[in-house]
């Protein structure tokens, strides 16, 4: 196998810029807050050789950390936990919500003490991630770390006693949708993606 190799955070800004993943304009986040910049992780982890270049560096900086899953939630988290654990050699499994609550579906689960890496594609606010450290602790896994492929959230997004580490930090200013100065000039919310969330 390969030797795993950190990319520093300009090699991982170009594949997103290259890539269209980080986009400017007027956007509601998924936390329902307004942002003038977004990354759109599809634009990126639609190129497998990219998505497999940027888990293998988020997998580097855990090869001593006696990793036995991967965990990711869905559905970036998917892609993101299936690379990672490929290049750490363990299994890679992902949580989902059911009736709003997230959980484990699809009879995946983990023995007691089971050494669980948490990755996630963009971190704004960090909610969904505390939800995934809920669910792996409440079925006994031990959380060792969550490895994120954006922070934008400026430092602010932490996860308890649960370390984390990103390959690219963004700071990238947020607005309450009552105070934001983008609707306040009438620019509209930029469509993105089918659904245009």
């Amino acid at each position: 196998m390969a030797e795993l190799k950190e990319l520093t955070e300009k090699e991982v800004e170009a594949m997103l810029l290259e890539t269209s993943a980080i986009m400017e304009g007027h956007f509601l986040l998924t936390s329902g807050l307004h942002s003038p910049r977004y990354v759109e992780k599809f634009n990126v982890l639609q190129r497998p050789e990219y998505t497999e270049k940027l888990c293998r560096a988020m997998a580097a900086k855990f090869v001593d950390a006696n990793i036995e899953t991967v965990v990711g939630p869905v559905t970036g988290g998917i892609l993101l936990a299936h690379e990672t654990g490929k290049a750490l050699g363990t299994r890679a499994i992902f949580t989902e919500r059911e009736n709003g609550k997230m959980t484990f579906r699809r009879g995946f689960t983990l023995h007691k003490g089971e050494r669980v890496l948490i990755v996630e594609d963009i971190v704004t606010t960090g909610g969904s991630i505390r939800e995934v450290i809920d669910v792996v602790k409440a079925h006994g896994g031990v959380p060792v770390a969550v490895s994120m492929l954006v922070d934008r959230s400026g430092g602010r997004a932490t996860f308890g006693d649960v370390p984390g580490t990103a390959l690219l930090h963004m700071d990238v200013q947020t607005y309450e949708p009552d105070n934001c100065p983008l609707c306040k000039k009438g620019i509209p919310i930029t469509k993105r993606g089918s659904t245009g969330k």
